[in-house]
């Protein structure tokens, strides 16, 4: 950082008084530097905007899926599947949830029958795999946009620097000169485009990485609840089976 700092206030003795402050370099921008400016702004909003949905969305998931579960559980051994729908229903932010009700009202209707057989419980075993294709299409909504935004952000601010570096040559061929006083305000384009660029890319891929991880832990819940059911509705049909 000191040097950093030690080489603008050279930059900016020799060049005479410009000022490589952010604020200062931003309102020499000419209009293509602070276009792309413009465009990583609106791109980190957009990559802050999903982090905020995302975290929002899996806290809400953890917490209800904590408190569905114990509950769903105890409906489930006492035999009551009506119960444990209306009980999976009250937590509608819960992955869990959204699984196990498409499951159980899967069961409960064939359930109606005399007999259940193998191919009912597929049915029912189905239900449960549709439940977690589209709770997983759910909870990966928007987290796609973190890794574009990742990958394509300092592309963008390489972009800027490039207009800066023209805008170097620019100052050179028309001040008739190579001082740094030609050169000042593409070097601050430059600069700030480029750094801009990767302070938008930088937190996008951490979190694109904590939320893939996040995913990746729900599925394996929902996985792990739907062998739990598929396994609770063959019991049930055994014991329906002896019960006659």
């Amino acid at each position: 950082m000191l040097h950093t700092q030690v080489f603008a206030l050279m930059l900016q003795a020799a060049s005479g008084g410009t000022d490589f402050t952010v604020m200062g370099m931003l309102e020499a921008m000419k209009w293509p530097a602070l276009t792309i400016v413009v465009t990583l702004f609106l791109m980190s909003v957009w990559s802050f905007g999903v982090m905020a949905d995302r975290l929002i969305a899996f806290n809400g998931a953890r917490k209800q899926s904590r408190l569905l579960v114990p509950a769903v559980a105890g409906a489930l051994r006492e035999g009551k599947l009506d119960e444990a729908i209306k009980i999976a229903d009250r937590y509608p932010k819960s992955h869990l949830a959204k699984v196990m009700v498409s499951g159980l009202q899967e069961f409960r209707a064939h359930q109606l029958n005399a007999d259940i057989s193998g191919e009912e419980i597929e049915a029912s075993k189905r239900a449960l795999e549709r439940a977690e294709a589209i709770v997983h299409a759910e909870l990966k909504r928007g987290v796609s946009t973190l890794a574009t935004i990742a990958s394509s952000s300092p592309f963008v601010g390489l972009l800027g620097t490039v207009v800066g570096i023209i805008n170097a040559f620019q100052g050179i061929s028309s001040e008739k000169s190579t001082g740094l006083a030609a050169v000042a305000g593409g070097i601050s384009e430059a600069l700030i485009t480029t750094a801009i660029g990767l302070l938008v890319a930088i937190p996008a891929v951490w979190m694109y990485n904590y939320f893939s991880n996040r995913v990746e832990a729900f599925d394996v819940e929902m996985s792990n609840s739907s062998s739990e059911l598929v396994d609770y509705f063959l019991k049930r049909s055994q014991k329906a089976s002896a019960g006659k």
